[in-house]
């Protein structure tokens, strides 16, 4: 399928296709006109309420559609939150992320719990974030009320490419969670996946929807594909490292601003390809063993690449 082109998405195009060190001079020029160098944020990421999903997301082991071996574990009390809270902050975190398997953020005593659980984030002095699934303007005030920072709400792919992953709900459906999260007064935390069958331009015009938003996204995180057992993206081919740079050095020339995040799958790519990533404009990591359901990078390599960055 043709991917629709704009004015961002040629923009994006070209970027993509520079040889790989005019496009790493370029990222790393914006990067350093607009961020530190030494300022790369930890955040942790706890699944509150996990397995049981009713969408069918091919790459997600917390659909309900199939056999993942995932199990269901219902929402989580605030006690049980506040202490995983206490423990990221012991190890580095400064951002807090909570996600739950919902489609939609339920109203009723759950929402009120989660509601909880983010002041409880916020008394500890560190940023809160959420991902909840499809909000209602209402919900989002009332996340921004009790001290939420953030929303995180990936766009996953392009919007032409995404019929091939998720059919239970739309690309525009996204877009109307993003919109009234930002509506509300929350920052925007979206991104995408690597590694689910897309090409080059359909990374491209992920991007580029994004680089439309009006604000851009405070943060823009890029996950590479954890194949989940069961799930129909299971033997997927997996993005090569190039592919994740290239990604993540465009991201940063479109969004000069936003934190870009190494997030999912960096527990599979070698020093050299973190640094570079790093190079190329990333600047925030996730932390812990563990990103919902997928295995995540130890603590001693955490180390290993900021150390190697001094920072």
């Amino acid at each position: 399928m043709l991917v629709r082109m704009t004015e961002h998405s040629r923009r994006a195009h070209d970027l993509y296709r520079l040889p790989i060190f005019d496009l790493l001079f370029e990222a790393h020029s914006v990067h350093r006109k607009f961020h530190r160098l030494d300022d790369v944020q930890r955040c942790a990421l706890l699944s509150i309420k996990t397995g049981g999903c009713p969408e069918d997301c091919s790459y997600c082991g917390q659909s309900a559609r199939y056999r993942t071996g995932v199990e269901r574990e219902p929402l989580l009390s605030v006690e049980r939150v506040r202490e995983a809270a206490k423990a990221a902050k012991v190890h580095g975190a400064q951002r807090f992320c909570m996600g739950a398997a919902w489609r939609q953020a339920p109203d009723g005593e759950p929402f009120a719990r989660v509601l909880q659980m983010i002041r409880e984030v916020k008394a500890l002095g560190l940023e809160a974030c959420a991902t909840l699934g499809m909000l209602t303007s209402q919900q989002a005030s009332a996340l921004k009320d009790a001290g939420l920072d953030a929303y995180n709400h990936n766009l996953d792919t392009s919007r032409e490419f995404y019929p091939n992953i998720i059919t239970t709900r739309s690309y525009d459906d996204r877009l109307a969670t993003i919109r009234a999260a930002r509506a509300a007064g929350l920052t925007i935390c979206s991104g995408g996946i690597l590694g689910m069958g897309e090409t080059p331009e359909d990374r491209c015009a992920m991007l580029a929807e994004l680089a439309a938003l009006d604000p851009q996204p405070e943060s823009v995180p890029i996950n590479l594909l954890m194949p989940m057992p069961g799930t129909p993206l299971a033997n997927a081919a997996p993005a090569g490292p190039l592919d994740l740079i290239r990604t993540i050095a465009v991201a940063r020339v479109l969004m000069p601003r936003s934190r870009v995040r190494l997030a999912a799958g960096r527990v599979r790519l070698s020093l050299e390809t973190q640094l570079m990533a790093f190079f190329a404009g990333a600047n925030s990591i996730f932390i812990g063993d563990k990103l919902l359901t997928a295995p995540n990078s130890s603590a001693a390599d955490d180390e290993a690449v900021l150390a190697a960055m001094g920072v």
